[in-house]
């Protein structure tokens, strides 16, 4: 009896205007779960060694995640030995997320720090492994992957032993963790050459997906900051004032900025294309994600003090930076996704982003329903700037 061996072949190229799948949307899904869960991590009372740790992992997993994003630009995920590959890449990703909250504080059970470390490596072997399977017979390719390969070694090097040390010892190898994958990435940049990009259509809408996710997890937070008390009309009104907020986000990134990039990465030359898709998708939405992430953390927090037991009560030091500086960042990396995918950026955006840098040092001495009704009138300036047609916005 002869046996279908075809699932052991990897896919072969796909062709260059095809579009997201289901099984990479499950994929995203997943990866934005783990975010969630570093914001338990963050906890509820921030501090700033917390949101220092929380922003590490955020990174790393955002680097996982990039790279199954190119391999999923190159390969079919969800057909034959690629889709077991990335089935195993998101039970690590799961596991990761479930034990994130003990990243860092070794408790009863097995050790957290080592799984969370255990299950990057694992994520990132598979990828390395898969990316060189499908890359077939380009030996440009596969060689760049080996490189890097071996650069990156020396990162989970580090990532384990930090795992093992705990403490002061854990952070500054994570921290080396994290430059390994950075500088690994710019070596293999200025040795091989950028990423060679197949399907531009599918790279846009991918990254766009992910912060769409993203977006749907503050509106979440508000709900987790409100409690019980929701039914409250200070509450409520709070409430709608923080989803205000995320409609800004989503309108001075999706209604214009969005589209107008992925027509530039489209239409770009082959090599100009491949930075535009590293730097300005690969790099630049990490601030985006960043920026998300920890202005629902802020929100969390100004909707916690409203529904709380003393509403007249001032954001804590590090809530108020996760408020506006995380509405800066965002605001920051539109300017700069803007600039990378030649787009203009003028006064109108540039002055709206300069006015909420400063206002975290304001937000403490405000009440926290003034402080975000405050940073929800800068985005709908800018907002209706984009929205006249001003080209900055």
């Amino acid at each position: 009896m002869r046996h279908d061996r075809r699932w052991w072949r990897p896919p072969g190229p796909v062709p260059v205007d095809r579009r997201v799948t289901p099984f990479e949307i499950f994929f995203d899904l997943v990866f934005v779960f783990a975010l969630t869960r570093i914001m338990a991590l963050v906890g509820p009372h921030p501090t700033p060694a917390g949101m220092g740790r929380g922003l590490l992992l955020l990174v790393l997993l955002w680097f996982a995640w990039s790279s199954y994003t190119w391999l999923g630009n190159h390969t079919r995920a969800d057909v034959g030995v690629a889709r077991g590959g990335f089935l195993v890449a998101m039970a690590a990703l799961f596991v990761a997320a479930l034990v994130m909250p003990r990243a860092w504080t070794p408790g009863p059970g097995l050790d957290g720090p080592l799984l969370v470390a255990f299950a990057y490596v694992l994520l990132r072997v598979v990828h390395l492994a898969l990316f060189h399977l499908v890359a077939g017979d380009d030996a440009p390719l596969r060689a760049r992957i080996r490189f890097f390969a071996l650069v990156s070694v020396v990162g989970w090097a580090a990532l384990l032993l930090g795992a093992v040390l705990a403490g002061a010892g854990q952070a500054a190898l994570w921290v080396l963790a994290f430059l390994v994958e950075v500088v690994g990435q710019r070596l293999s940049y200025a040795r091989r050459g950028s990423w060679p990009l197949r399907s531009p259509p599918h790279f846009a809408e991918r990254h766009t997906l992910v912060l769409i996710i993203a977006l749907g997890e503050s509106v979440v937070a508000a709900g987790v900051g409100a409690g019980s008390a929701v039914t409250s009309p200070p509450v409520l009104g709070v409430a709608l004032v923080g989803f205000t907020v995320t409609v800004c986000l989503w309108w001075l990134y999706f209604r214009r900025t969005a589209p107008a990039a992925a027509h530039a990465l489209g239409a770009a030359a082959p090599a100009r294309r491949d930075r535009i898709a590293a730097d300005a998708y690969s790099q630049t939405h990490l601030m985006l994600i960043v920026g998300v992430i920890y202005l629902a953390i802020g929100v969390e927090q100004v909707l916690a003090h409203v529904s709380g037991a003393d509403p007249a009560a001032r954001l804590s030091r590090s809530a108020a930076v996760a408020l506006f500086g995380g509405a800066a960042v965002y605001l920051t990396g539109c300017l700069l996704f803007r600039r990378l995918t030649e787009q203009p950026v003028g006064p109108a955006r540039l002055a709206v982003t300069g006015a909420v840098v400063p206002l975290a040092s304001v937000g403490v001495a405000l009440p926290p329903a003034v402080a975000l009704g405050l940073l929800a009138g800068l985005l709908l300036v800018a907002v209706a700037a984009d929205r006249h047609g001003q080209p900055a916005a």
